[in-house]
């Protein structure tokens, strides 16, 4: 696999930084929290990425996109994080716009992917229903009606960027009981329709996140995504790219809190001189760049390995993803006992870095889910 980017690729990733230093400072999310905003993100600033091409990056040419693959939207996650940007990239076009490609029909593609490109609409994917990830622990019911069509009942947590959304993509049970994942259906569900009731739930990172109540919801039989191969394999390939642009986001983020923190070392005095002459500090911040260099492979390779239709890409998505996990725990520890006191204020912007790595660390599996997973996959 090439894990250098192309020329378009590499393109996307200059604009995407220049675009989001200039546009989205860290100094917008700190608005954004502030003032509330329900959608968690500026519905202006996402119209622009949509004008810049990010949301059709992925999808193939012969679906309306660009077809500049995953090294080019993971360097834009990977920007992302540096400025800890709010856009609904990874809920409508990573997560659901996968799921479309991978289980929905030719005229299920017609009907929703032009607008996840020009950005007229968002959709959200509704999975997990507990504190912790498991996609194959679903209780959500999806019963046949007597008049045809799907019965839904159940309840999702932390559906990403929900409120808002137009429709929503729901992973419910059709053989009667929780399992292993046997007999789950994915079903497109209007928003908006009788029975849906979505209320904001409120994390750390202040982004947009929602808890789904379906009571009786009707959704007709050309809403279900057939999934041809099978809708448990559909929605592990839709979350493992979702999991490696988590991973490339928490990449930028990770780097931005590094560099922030080693700054903070040179320029701060103790005793007379910058503390970062002290040799036990360059010793904690020596270890901390090699566990990024490692993590920046992980990520590279992962998302080489979608471009590539490489068959282990969940082994690698898994490594990925545990990795980050635990470096968004580890980094941001150290970055906020490097910087003292000022590192818990919450006026400093360490404080937003934080915040999002915390969520982002547990966001689709953290790294006991991952290490665990990738022990099954291995055959453990």
């Amino acid at each position: 696999m090439v894990f250098l980017l192309n020329d378009e690729q590499r393109q996307l990733a200059d604009s995407a930084t220049e675009f989001l230093n200039a546009q989205s400072p860290i100094a917008l999310q700190r608005r954004l929290r502030d003032t509330r905003a329900p959608l968690g993100y500026e519905p202006t600033l996402w119209q622009q990425v949509v004008e810049l091409g990010w949301p059709a990056a992925v999808f193939p040419e012969e679906d309306g996109g660009l077809g500049v693959g995953y090294q080019g939207l993971g360097a834009v996650f990977e920007a992302m994080g540096r400025t800890v940007a709010a856009l609904p990239l990874l809920s409508s076009v990573v997560l659901c716009g996968e799921l479309l490609l991978a289980a929905g029909t030719q005229a299920q593609r017609q009907r929703w992917l032009p607008g996840l490109i020009d950005g007229q609409q968002r959709l959200a994917l509704a999975l997990d229903e507990q504190g912790r990830h498991h996609p194959e622990r679903i209780r959500t019911q999806a019963r046949r009606s007597a008049s045809g069509g799907w019965v839904l009942d159940g309840e999702k947590w932390f559906v990403i960027d929900g409120i808002g959304a137009a429709w929503l993509v729901v992973v419910a049970q059709t053989l009667g009981a929780e399992g292993q994942g046997e007999g789950l259906g994915l079903f497109m569900v209007d928003a908006t329709q009788p029975g849906v009731a979505l209320q904001p739930t409120l994390l750390a990172d202040s982004r947009n996140h929602a808890r789904l109540t379906l009571t009786g919801v009707q959704v007709a039989d050309d809403l279900r995504l057939p999934a041809t191969a099978g809708a448990l394999q559909a929605l592990d390939a839709a979350l493992d790219r979702a999991r490696i642009c988590l991973a490339a986001e928490g990449l930028g983020l990770l780097r931005e809190a590094f560099e922030r923190t080693l700054s903070y070392l040179k320029e701060r005095v103790q005793f007379d001189v910058p503390i970062g002459s002290f040799q036990a500090l360059q010793h904690r911040m020596a270890r901390l760049y090699t566990e990024l260099e490692m993590l920046e492979s992980c990520v590279r390779a992962a998302l080489a390995a979608i471009d590539a239709g490489d068959p282990g890409l969940a082994l690698l998505a898994s490594l990925a993803k545990a990795r980050a996990s635990d470096l968004c725990e580890k980094v941001t520890n150290e970055a906020v006992q490097l910087h003292g006191g000022i590192g818990v204020t919450d006026e400093f912007d360490l404080g937003l870095i934080v915040k999002r790595a915390r969520v982002l660390q547990h966001s689709l599996g953290d790294g006991v889910f991952h290490r665990d997973r990738y022990a099954r996959l291995q055959g453990f």
